[in-house]
């Protein structure tokens, strides 16, 4: 008999070991979890083997890796591709995750826990089961292992020992073969992210327009790696209404515009989805630009297609700008962004300026009249900020950087370039909020007539 145990303990050591080379030898977790069940079944001679991995936010099992599930029922013992779900506290299995402890049901129809529903479904004819609780080595819970019909009879106290050995070191499998699934979707993630950051990047200008007499700037800093703010500033060589087609071509390096078309839009909230309207945004003015429409009309039609395209209860609010260098007259539009401010050097004054409509994408029919227009006289600044650099939060979030504070900020700093006046605004809110990561987009655009 001595004898005997000694050639069972062999055996037994021998497969846990057969099975930690093979979980060991793979990352890939339905290879794990297929490597389990295959194991269990053979291991204790029976003909299948389930994983259910638990999922504590819906307290469920579920399992796309079992034998004789989906298209390969009952044929070629090879695991199938539908999921199924279970309450983690109903049938057998769920009795075993609630006690944390094996069970031997010898006869399945015997026992009022087991769901005959299952065998009527697939054909198969339910012996015996063997329920063993996957538990981690910090006592977590991974899942449960479930082997049916052991060849001979019910599964007897060796089985037992045998399931628990090998139970220990799949639940260690499957833990780290969920880990290493969640850092490879966690890296792809933060690669497509890094990837839709350059492509919203490269859509902002790269050079700014040269204007006679003007001094433009404009900064952007997203509170995710993509943002819900997208800014743009066309150069155009003639007027659009001139009869050729080279007088509304866009300018390029430092040669001198004689028109600009300025954008802010500011989609709601802030990642992937925002960066995407705020992107469109651009594109359609760009579209609009080069028909040669104005800015009511691109405000009109924007409207149309975001109402069609975004999602209830999304809009973006957005400024249009459109400057005549030779005239110093700023035609301006806003849908919903406001405030925005105009500086009278001359009398040391700002003067606020309120939106002329509703956010793009709120209603079917956009109500805007003709865009209002500014005379700028030397010294004057027209300025777009959007409410991510007015509601910067202090770090104990008992106060907000604000309209009054950014207006001193540029009150002091109007006489410098509008790359100055920026750079002062975005230091004051870095030392407001203490180098906090930003909780909104922050775009700026100023315009300054310089002579």
């Amino acid at each position: 008999m001595a004898a005997n145990d000694g050639q069972l303990n062999q055996d037994l050591l021998q497969r846990v070991l057969t099975v930690s080379r093979h979980l060991g030898a793979s990352a890939d977790l339905n290879e794990i979890l297929a490597v389990i069940i295959d194991t269990m079944r053979d291991g204790l001679d029976a003909e299948r083997a389930t994983v259910f991995e638990f999922d504590p936010k819906t307290d469920e099992l579920f399992t796309f890796v079992a034998h004789g599930l989906g298209r390969s029922a009952g044929e070629d013992g090879e695991p199938g591709a539908e999921e199924i779900r279970v309450p983690a506290n109903k049938g057998i299995a769920g009795d075993c995750v609630q006690q944390r402890a094996m069970i031997n049901v010898p006869d399945a129809y015997a026992d009022d826990r087991f769901n005959r529903e299952v065998d009527k479904q697939t054909g198969f004819r339910t012996r015996s089961i063997l329920a063993i609780p996957l538990i981690t080595h910090d006592h977590e819970l991974a899942g449960v292992a479930q082997v049916l019909n052991k060849r001979g009879g019910a599964f007897t106290e060796a089985d037992e020992e045998i399931a628990s050995a090998l139970a220990a070191h799949a639940a260690v499998a499957m833990k780290r073969g969920r880990l290493i699934e969640d850092r490879l979707v966690r890296e792809k993630l933060e690669r497509d992210l890094a990837l839709a950051r350059e492509i919203q990047q490269s859509t902002f200008p790269t050079e700014l327009p040269s204007l006679d007499g003007f001094d433009l700037a404009a900064w952007s800093e997203p509170a995710d790696q993509t943002g819900g703010d997208a800014y743009d500033i066309i150069g155009l060589r003639g007027a659009i209404t001139d009869a050729s087609v080279d007088s509304a071509a866009a300018t390029s390096g430092r040669e001198s515009a004689a028109r600009a078309y300025l954008l802010m839009a500011d989609a709601t909230g802030h990642g992937v989805g925002p960066a995407l309207s705020a992107t469109q945004v651009r594109s359609m003015l760009r579209m609009g630009v080069r028909i040669g429409a104005s800015l009511t009309q691109i405000a009109r039609h924007m409207n149309e297609q975001l109402g069609e395209d975004l999602p209830a209860g999304r809009f973006v609010t957005t400024w249009f700008g459109e400057l005549d260098v030779t005239s110093s007259q700023l035609r301006t539009l806003s849908a919903g962004q406001a405030p925005l401010f105009w500086y009278h050097a001359k009398d040391d004054h700002f003067e606020g300026i309120s939106a002329d409509s509703v956010p793009l994408g709120v209603m079917d029919d956009l109500e805007i009249d003709a865009p209002r227009t500014l005379t700028l006289e030397p010294g004057d600044l027209f300025i777009v900020f959007s409410d991510g650099i007015y509601e910067a939060a202090a770090p104990d979030r008992s106060e907000q950087f604000g309209v009054d504070r950014t207006l001193e900020i540029v009150r002091k700093s109007a006489s410098r370039s509008a790359a100055t006046i920026i750079d002062a605004v975005r230091d004051a809110v870095l030392r407001f909020t203490q180098g906090a990561p930003p909780d909104d987009d922050r775009t700026a655009i100023i315009l300054k007539k310089t002579d």
